[in-house]
């Protein structure tokens, strides 16, 4: 077993506490790929072991860990810590890096952590660190603790939603997979996918047509839920629009259209490999030019380096006429972005969708959406308005990983005592908010009602792309609150 505290290839030397920037310096160094977390669950089942704590892993491959109370705390209500040990796995164009077997590169920057041209897995590394931290801590005064780890959060809250019910014995859920400092999460939205599938007609590219890759790039990303509100571009939205402009005017023929990565992260990038007529060149080339200043002016503010480029290529085959107008009228008509704001959270979205992900080939094509809702019911019929758009077309569209939203307590004791011990610690009041984006809270609440949860941590930047980023100092923060709250539970 690699030792957790070996942080020699690792930047994190002399940053505090030491303990947790340990740990997730070893997070860093082990691959944790949604649906491929067996290498760093075995990993801290062996930790576990050598800690002397119990483990176990249960029917849906969530970890969990135990740690007996502290002598004369035996009878306080139990305790469990969670997070997700799976990360989005992004990179920047260009970069060569294999999530499935490269490690993260983390690197410090002033009072930051980001990694190079990766997602850094701070989301939800850092929190996971926290709870390995407090399980390893032979001072910290507590009640009967759990660690639950859960895995394949970040594609459909697979984990949760497969965790058995009557494993977990704490009654307060320390939920640490929040990512602004200074704020307690006590509410979430609801998640459902949308996955649209079309098999086609194949065709000959016309004799003599060129072909080339038409990409949109230079996006900033981010996270779906977090970032919807932000008028961010949708490399995938923006390509479509322009290859609908270009198929009414020129006309084009389309080989293939991918784009994005994962259903909930913002697409920063899209590509397609069209077929043209040679006289038609100049044409397509001023009209590229004219939406890529479009796109600027548009997003001016917002995605500033909004980019468009061609560069040529080769294909046999695009997919016939029928195909190619079902599926950009139905991109284009598709739904992103806020579908509507909440009536009475000031700035806060309810519902709303996110394109996130287009593989669209000569011979078949899917897309991916994820439509998140603060109620369940407006969720729902988001979804089912896309499904129905597809129908249209004779296109199938299924709904797929739904998982409930978390309906906020304001009377919990569990934030009523975390409120006072902010305070207390910190000398100011922390703010709660309800987060418009998954934590599994809503799931795990579900499976046990008995749970009192809040969810917490320390800041995290632009998560779900290259430029994630973890705020140093408030990683000492959150431990201090963690343990804080921990020694006030009675």
């Amino acid at each position: 077993m690699t030792p957790v505290t070996n942080m020699n290839t690792y930047p994190f030397a002399g940053l505090e506490p030491a303990s947790v920037w340990a740990h997730f310096a070893a997070l860093c160094r082990i691959p944790r790929q949604s649906k491929h977390e067996k290498a760093i669950v075995a990993f801290l089942k062996d930790w576990a072991d050598s800690q002397g704590l119990e483990s176990l892993v249960d029917k849906g491959g969530n970890l969990i860990i135990r740690k007996a109370a502290t002598p004369g705390r035996e009878n306080l209500p139990g305790v469990i810590l969670q997070g997700h040990l799976d990360m989005v796995c992004q990179k920047n164009e260009g970069v060569e890096h294999d999530f499935s077997k490269d490690p993260i590169r983390p690197q410090v920057n002033g009072n930051t952590v980001t990694a190079d041209n990766t997602t850094l897995g701070a989301d939800d590394g850092i929190g996971v660190a926290l709870a390995l931290a407090a399980l390893e801590d032979k001072t910290l005064q507590h009640g009967p603790l759990e660690a639950l780890f859960t895995v394949d959060e970040e594609e459909g809250m697979g984990g949760a939603n497969n965790l058995e019910t009557g494993v977990l014995q704490g009654s307060i859920l320390l939920n640490l997979d929040s990512e602004t400092w200074g704020e307690f999460c006590i509410g979430c939205a609801g998640g459902l996918d949308v996955t649209a599938r079309r098999q086609h007609q194949v065709e000959n590219i016309p004799t003599g047509w060129q072909t080339i890759q038409v990409t949109v790039s230079g996006l900033r990303g981010g996270h779906s839920g977090v970032n919807i509100h932000e008028g961010r571009g949708n490399a995938i939205k923006l390509l479509v629009r322009l290859l609908n402009t270009a198929s009414r005017q020129l006309p084009i023929r389309i080989s293939s259209l991918v784009g994005g990565t994962a259903r909930n992260a913002l697409p920063r990038e899209a590509s397609a490999v069209i077929a043209i007529a040679p006289e038609k060149w100049d044409a397509l080339t001023s009209l590229i030019q004219s939406y890529q200043a479009v796109y600027r002016n548009e997003l001016a503010g917002v995605d500033d380096n909004v980019t468009i480029s061609t560069q040529e290529t080769s294909a046999s085959t695009v997919m016939s006429q029928t195909d190619q107008a079902v599926w950009l009228n139905s991109l284009n008509a598709a739904p992103h972005g806020v579908w509507r704001m909440s009536p009475t959270i000031d700035g806060a979205p309810e519902t709303s969708n996110n394109i996130g992900v287009v593989d669209i080939q000569s011979d078949r094509g899917s897309c991916v959406f994820m439509a998140r809702s603060t109620i369940d019911s407006a969720c729902e019929a988001l979804a089912d308005e896309i499904v129905s758009l597809f129908t249209l077309s004779g296109t199938k569209a299924e709904k797929e990983n739904g998982y409930p939203g978390w309906e906020p307590h304001f009377d919990s004791p569990v934030l009523a005592t975390s409120m006072a011990v902010y305070e207390k610690v910190f000398g100011n009041r922390p703010s709660t908010h309800i987060f418009h984006a998954g934590v599994e809270c809503g799931i795990l609440k579900a499976k046990y009602p008995v749970l009192d949860a809040i969810s917490f941590g320390p800041t995290v930047h632009n998560p779900h792309s290259p430029k994630e980023s973890l705020e140093i100092d408030t990683v000492e923060k959150a431990w201090l609150l963690l343990k804080s709250i921990l020694e006030a539970i009675n």
